[in-house]
């Protein structure tokens, strides 16, 4: 019986060991965003550590969601990955879609999307198993993150302030990744750092 106890007891605390670390790994503001390798669809091997010193937006996209459609068609989307290449940015847009799953392409697709929609990110990270998905937590399409040049998450959630699906209401909203933008490389801090993030989920 006391030998139970004991190896109920010491299976108990290898659990809470190993739950921890996990925990731990949580993405929040603040922390130091995970680093992942992924290959776009150009064939060209990326992982986040290789921008280490500049600002990186991570972008998930699934070009059969109303709402990337709502910023992708209105070119809202393509302005900001414009402005913010100008201003050094590193922008990542990144497919979790699984195969056979709403927004899934190969690279060739992806590509031509990119052409016909002008998308004007660095790259396309293709990740159809999802992995980098999961290491964000990412839940929607679009959802964006804000990476300092130290390697560490300045702005998580959003687009902007308008959750819907309607280009016409884009005018009236607040471009949340761009006031996180402005206000990091500014040296200011981000008022809303963390927002919910809207749109479809992301297709796993």
């Amino acid at each position: 019986m006391i030998r139970t106890k004991i190896l109920m007891s010491a299976l108990a605390l290898a659990a809470l060991l190993y739950i921890a670390p996990n925990a731990a790994q949580a993405v929040a503001v603040g922390s130091a965003a995970p680093d992942f390798q992924a290959t776009d669809s150009s064939g060209k091997a990326q992982t986040l550590s290789q921008y280490k010193g500049k600002w990186v937006v991570l972008e998930w996209f699934n070009e059969g969601c109303p709402y990337v459609k709502k910023h992708y068609e209105s070119d809202n989307m393509q302005k900001l990955q414009r402005e913010a290449a100008k201003q050094g940015v590193v922008w990542l847009t990144v497919i979790s879609s699984a195969p056979g799953k709403q927004g899934h392409g190969t690279p060739e697709q992806v590509n031509a999307k990119r052409a016909e929609w002008k998308i004007a990110s660095a790259a396309t990270l293709l990740d159809p198993e999802g992995k980098v998905g999961r290491l964000y937590e990412a839940k929607t399409t679009p959802h964006m993150f804000l990476i300092d040049p130290q390697g560490k998450v300045a702005y998580m959630g959003a687009i902007d302030d308008r959750p819907t699906s309607d280009p016409a209401d884009i005018p009236a909203s607040k471009n949340l990744v761009k006031v996180a933008l402005d206000a990091a490389m500014a040296g200011r801090p981000v008022a809303a750092a963390a927002t919910v993030p809207y749109g479809c989920s992301v297709k796993y």
